[in-house]
């Protein structure tokens, strides 16, 4: 079977009776004109009876078919009178004058029969037979005859039809798309060369095309040539032999429609605003499973003996003994000075522990069991915050490895804080509002983590203004923005509605006699609003002294967070003001930072620990900036190539420096004497916490159970939850300014005072705190006192005195 024909379908012959169109001869000047390109058929004769067909006017413009022999009862060129166009031809071909395809009225319809298939395009003609006029002969075996179709159908022709095969009367053809040789017709499929169609049709009767596809028109098949469209198809000049063409494929529109052209693929769509966030994939799964784990180890390990019991995490595990035993706030008088959710979470977290408090062996290592937890999810959090606002897996992986092994984070995040707790709450609202949809579950419930992080530690409150600008960039031209945009500060406000309730039932949210003078505390009752008016006045200096936090604690644990940190917020934030339209993660993360260490640097009283909110918003400063400038540098054609392996080797290649290198202090560092060893927080050698059990062990060996002791808080659980109870011993924060304890208990006098305790910094802190003179008793019991025991490691020393 030749691969260039194709089988068309029976079409209607002439009133001849059963008799097909093979058995007559064509008598001279009554051949059909065949379609553009084909030759006609053998042994077919028209039907002279039929009536003329009307179907298509007569075109003058395209030359007569010289595929068929010529009129010998007309001169050449001629028309004659009686010849009526062909409706059943493509417009703009002329008729063989004196003939009609037509077949007449009241015909018996043939049976069908399959055409052959057999025959190649240049066999159709009889071997030897007289060719058109500038065609060369073409040789070929006849084809089988078919038997007649049913009268006055009209088919499409085969696409492909070979030239010199004929077509039954009455049938339309379309152009074949390869041509004979040496000669040139227009290509246009089912189309009269210049004759557009209608959109969204084709050419073949019956069928239609996708909407908006037009039919190609114009082209010719010889090699290099194109006619115009419009223009006449030449004949007659041979040209060497085509080589056969592919058929084109075909389209769900049918055979006359061209396939459309393929739009390239896009990469994933991504919008913060709009909620379009690139899939996870298999790859990110697999960078948030091992943050997860990288997390787990650097925090986990060495957890319970590194760093020191500190002061804050005895004060906040106090407190939530005191909510778990005594149903208060506080053993002591709660004056406001932290909001209270923060340590009725850690009592919430040991209350159905077995042994509660003693669950991991006291009360500090229970609650440092649970930051361990927090830290765990506030990864995943902010994993997966990073990516959404960066739009890829390479932001949140260095996000997430920053967070999980630096220096400072290993340090506060180990450590029982309500910064720890703050940071969770904080990343689970940004998480809620960066969610796919906005939806009122998600507004509501990012609103409420928000208030219960503003009522965990009150200095959230910066973080506020780039959650404002999130929520309104999220549900900004939706149907539901005005509803959403009330119903979040609305949630945001509750929990802090609730913290106001408690102060105003109990008479403590205004000072007595609207009476807000610093040097004049109220004296009846503590207040909310004196409380917080006077955290707002204090003042400590600049944080960039040589003395200061910065200098002394900061850079010394961390000099590449805090460095590169401020040189990629300062990048976002440039980044994230061009592309705020656009694209608003840049801004988003850029402003977190900024306006926390806004905080940090606006001079007032700022402890070591309040830089730890500011460590995953450097972190993710620095994982968007690497994964922009990666993008940036590489995305040229010579580095195309190796791009996908340069994003991941560059960064792997940074963090190995970091982690080797003894400057960072990631995993090893240069110890007082000069040498280079693993760093503190991974130093199985390092059992820091232990000197405070053995201290603890004195005190329960050689004080009686009534004495009265000055310590600091981080002992306070030990020496008040564990048997032998120690009920009179008291913090110098507390004695010193709780009446009940300062005033019933000692007396403000220091030979009251049997024991006293000494922390690593506790002699520094009393200095600090005796600028009004309130702790002068204490100092000078200190001065009347032994020291009976002591323990140094380092720069660590603690110390137990005796009071004579």
């Amino acid at each position: 079977m030749s691969d260039n024909t194709t089988p068309s379908r029976p079409a209607a012959l002439g009133a001849e009776g059963r008799k097909t169109a093979a058995d007559k001869k064509t008598a001279p000047n009554e051949s059909t004109t065949p379609a553009e390109g084909t030759a006609p058929a053998e042994g077919t004769t028209p039907d002279r009876s039929a009536p003329p067909d009307r179907s298509a006017p007569p075109d003058k413009s395209a030359p007569p078919d010289k595929s068929a022999p010529p009129d010998k009862s007309t001169a050449p060129g001629k028309k004659t009178a009686s010849a009526r166009p062909d409706r059943s031809i493509a417009p703009g071909k002329k008729t063989t004058p004196g003939t009609s395809t037509t077949p007449a009225k009241g015909t018996v319809p043939a049976k069908k029969t399959t055409p052959d298939k057999s025959t190649a395009a240049a066999k159709n003609a009889a071997a030897g037979r007289k060719t058109a006029p500038g065609d060369k002969p073409m040789t070929g075996k006849p084809t089988t005859p078919t038997r007649s179709a049913t009268p006055g159908k009209t088919t499409a022709a085969a696409k492909n039809t070979a030239p010199g095969k004929s077509a039954t009367p009455g049938r339309k053809t379309v152009a074949a798309k390869s041509a004979t040789p040496g000669k040139t017709t227009a290509a246009a499929k089912n189309t009269a060369p210049g004759q557009k169609t209608a959109p969204g049709t084709s050419a073949t009767p019956g069928k239609k095309t996708a909407p908006g596809n037009k039919p190609i028109t114009g082209k010719t098949t010889a090699p290099g040539k194109k006619t115009v469209p419009g223009n006449k198809p030449m004949t007659g000049k041979p040209t060497a032999p085509t080589k056969k063409t592919v058929p084109t494929k075909k389209t769900a529109a049918g055979k006359g429609a061209e396939a459309p052209a393929r739009r390239p693929r896009r990469g994933p769509r991504f919008s913060v605003a709009r909620g379009w966030f690139p899939p996870l994939g298999t790859k990110g799964r697999i960078a948030l499973i091992a943050s997860l784990l990288t997390g787990l180890v650097s925090h986990g390990y060495h957890l319970f003996r590194y760093p020191l019991y500190l002061t804050d995490e005895g004060i906040y595990m106090q407190r939530a003994w005191s909510v778990v035993r005594e149903t208060s706030l506080s053993p002591y008088t709660y004056d406001y000075d932290h909001a209270p959710l923060g340590w009725i979470t850690l009592a919430g977290w040991a209350f159905p522990l077995p042994k509660q408090f003693e669950a991991f062996g006291n009360a500090i290592n229970t609650g440092r069991f649970l930051m361990l937890l927090v830290h765990i999810a506030s990864v995943y959090l902010l994993f997966e915050i990073a990516r959404r606002l960066s739009g890829s897996v390479l932001a949140a992986t260095v996000t997430s490895f920053l967070f999980n092994v630096s220096p400072l984070a290993v340090y506060f995040q180990r450590q029982v804080l309500l910064d720890n707790l703050m940071i969770f709450w904080l990343l689970l609202s940004l998480f809620m509002l960066l969610r796919r949809e906005v939806t009122i579950r998600s507004v509501f419930g990012g609103g409420m983590a928000l208030g219960i992080a503003l009522i965990t530690k009150e200095n959230a409150i910066f973080f506020v203004p780039s959650f404002v600008y999130l929520l309104y960039r999220r549900v900004k031209g939706s149907a539901s923005s005005r509803f959403t945009s009330t119903l979040w500060p609305f949630a945001a406000a509750t929990p802090i509605g609730a913290y106001v309730t408690y102060a105003l039932l109990k008479n403590e949210l205004l000072p007595s006699g609207f009476d807000f003078d610093l040097n004049n505390p109220p004296a009846d009752h503590v207040s909310l609003l004196y409380t917080l008016w006077w955290q707002l006045n204090r003042n400590q200096g600049t944080l960039f002294s040589h003395t200061g936090l910065l200098q002394t604690s900061w850079l010394v644990r961390d000099k590449f967070l805090l460095i590169a940190g401020v040189c990629a917020m300062v990048i976002c934030l440039w980044i994230g003001l061009r592309d705020r339209k656009r694209n608003p993660g840049f801004l988003i993360a850029g402003t977190l930072a900024l306006g926390y260490a806004f905080y940090l640097v606006r001079g007032s009283v700022v402890l070591d620990f309040y830089v730890t909110p500011l460590i995953p918003m450097l972190a993710l400063n620095l994982g968007m900036v690497t994964d922009r400038l990666l993008k940036g540098t590489f995305a040229n054609r010579f580095m195309r190539g190796a791009h996908s392996v340069t994003r991941v080797a560059v960064p792997s290649f940074a963090a190995v420096l970091l982690l080797a290198s003894p400057a960072s202090g990631y995993l090893v560092h240069t110890n007082t004497e000069g040498h280079t060893q693993i760093a503190d927080q991974y130093q199985s050698k390092i059992n820091l916490t232990g000197m405070q059990h053995a201290q603890i062990a004195w005190v329960r060996k050689h004080v009686p159970p009534n004495s009265r002791i000055i310590m600091d808080d981080d002992l306070w659980g030990e020496l008040h939850d564990i048997r032998p109870f120690y009920p009179y011993a008291h913090s110098h924060w507390n004695a010193s300014s709780d009446p009940d304890v300062r005033d019933k208990l000692f007396k403000k006098r220091w030979q009251n005072v049997d024991y006293i305790i000494m922390s690593n910094k506790m002699r520094r802190s009393m200095m600090l705190n005796n600028s009004d003179g309130r702790e002068n008793w204490i100092l000078q019991a200190l001065r009347n006192s032994t020291r009976v025991w002591s323990v140094t490691e380092g720069n660590i020393k603690l110390e137990i005195y005796r009071v004579q």
